[in-house]
């Protein structure tokens, strides 16, 4: 999926852009070094979150299942910068549940992508309901972004905290579990 002669050429570009001097010894390979890196970065282009969500299991219970500390690496879409930390998803089965490691999987799917952390966290949820037909999911994102970090207002630590709620989890009583569950140790 991933154009590696278009991104050499753009890297090279953009070196020259910068002043560089691509003949220079430390930058022979970088063009070949970002197009495998985009590839890496950006393979969630290429994937649905069905692929690891439609296999589900029957269950009968319909107790609140919590996956938290989930950690994504992620590009912020206005800069190519990227933003990162962690993710925890809760949902609530209607008769079915997926593997644990399914619902990381689908946070790396859209993770690996040019995102906005709020789509990203709207889209995990999303996915979910529509896959696993829970009764309710609720998803809540934790990230450092590098374009506050490092340029504009330069205040590294700072965290953008993201939260889409679905189904079941409109009841305030349900958020208010999810919360004291992802903040225990």
């Amino acid at each position: 999926m991933v154009d590696k002669e278009k991104i050499e050429a753009a890297v090279r570009l953009f070196l020259e852009g910068i002043g560089e001097d691509l003949n220079r010894e430390g930058l022979l390979e970088t063009p070949q070094r970002i197009s495998r890196m985009c590839e890496e970065l950006f393979a969630g282009l290429a994937q649905s979150p069905g692929e690891h969500l439609e296999k589900a299991f029957e269950a009968r219970g319909s107790e609140m299942v919590v996956e938290k500390d989930i950690t994504f690496y992620s590009t912020c879409e206005h800069h190519l910068m990227p933003f990162y930390g962690k993710a925890h998803v809760a949902y609530i089965p209607d008769g079915r549940v997926v593997g644990l490691s399914k619902l990381a999987r689908t946070v790396e799917v859209y993770a690996r992508r040019p995102q906005i952390q709020e789509q990203l966290t709207a889209q995990i949820a999303d996915a979910l309901m529509e896959y696993v037909h829970p009764k309710g999911v609720l998803v809540l994102v934790e990230a450092e972004h590098m374009c506050m970090t490092m340029r504009g207002i330069k205040k590294p630590g700072s965290k953008t905290v993201t939260c889409a709620a679905r189904g079941a989890f409109a009841d305030e009583g349900l958020k208010q579990q999810f919360f004291r569950m992802i903040e225990r140790g």
